[in-house]
């Protein structure tokens, strides 16, 4: 399926120009352009499976996040597609999350966040696992075996509520106003896990952990460090073994992380 083919049936975007985007892990993706109007295009192979958001699942929950403009406008979905609009603003890196002020800014962000109404779908940390066990090759089986008990050992708590679950500095967009890009895995799960992605995709520091939970608490946040503290663990586990089945995947990099979690 080719972008063209695709725009054949949407009249708005017939005829605009076409730029192939890099980063995309598990799609193609297409900027477009027409008449002053911009767009991001996803074309996946198949349609998708769990841990994934099927497309018109996740176009639902992103459309709802967008209402409360948390995300951007869908356009345009379907099982192996979805079109979203393009919208301008600085797209974080890891630097802006080790800042006071911006944790601030996204900790009020993702309070609204959680906020939204339920999705219907739970996380399911063994499923995510167990297709990431299925394609591990050659690294090491006993600590493949330990994040494998740790995420089994996990239950989602009685308070879920709609997560985004992917929440990394490139998914994170100040247009001024904070929204989050890619909502592929967003579905209901324990919001500790989007403050733990946060603090442990980024190693931040206990003093910035601290401070997330303090903006995200009203000033209460030590209370939660225990909580928060088991969600890294559970990220740590899915991350390691999430990069142990990609094959562009470095020693050190499986080495490093192995290090944060055994410590």
């Amino acid at each position: 399926m080719t972008p063209q083919q695709i725009l054949e049936h949407l009249p708005d975007w017939e005829g605009a120009s076409i730029t192939e985007l890099s980063g995309g892990l598990t799609n193609q993706t297409w900027l477009l352009a027409r008449d002053g109007h911009k767009a991001v295009l996803k074309i996946d192979e198949k349609a998708r499976e769990a841990p994934f958001n099927s497309r018109p699942d996740e176009a639902r929950i992103q459309g709802m996040a967008a209402t409360n403009d948390l995300a951007n406008t869908v356009l345009h979905s379907d099982t192996q597609v979805l079109l979203t609009q393009y919208v301008e603003g600085e797209v974080w890196q890891s630097e802006n999350l080790h800042n006071a002020e911006n944790l601030r800014l996204l900790a009020v962000a993702l309070r609204r966040l959680h906020r939204l109404p339920l999705t219907g779908r739970s996380f399911d940390a063994k499923i995510a696992a167990a297709g990431y066990i299925a394609a591990i090759d050659g690294w090491d089986p006993n600590l493949v075996a330990h994040c494998a008990r740790l995420i089994e050992d996990r239950r989602l708590p009685h308070n879920l509520c709609c997560c985004h679950n992917d929440l990394i500095a490139a998914n994170v967009i100040a247009t001024p106003d904070l929204m989050f890009l890619d909502w592929e895995y967003a579905c209901d799960n324990d919001p500790f896990f989007d403050l733990a992605t946060i603090v442990e995709h980024h190693e931040l520091d206990e003093g910035l952990a601290l401070h997330l939970l303090d903006e995200y608490f009203d000033g209460d946040g030590e209370r939660w460090l225990p909580q928060l503290r088991s969600q890294q663990t559970l990220y740590l586990a899915l991350c390691w073994l999430w990069l142990a089945a990609r094959p562009d995947s470095t020693r050190d990099e499986l080495d490093r992380m192995a290090a944060r979690l055994l410590d």
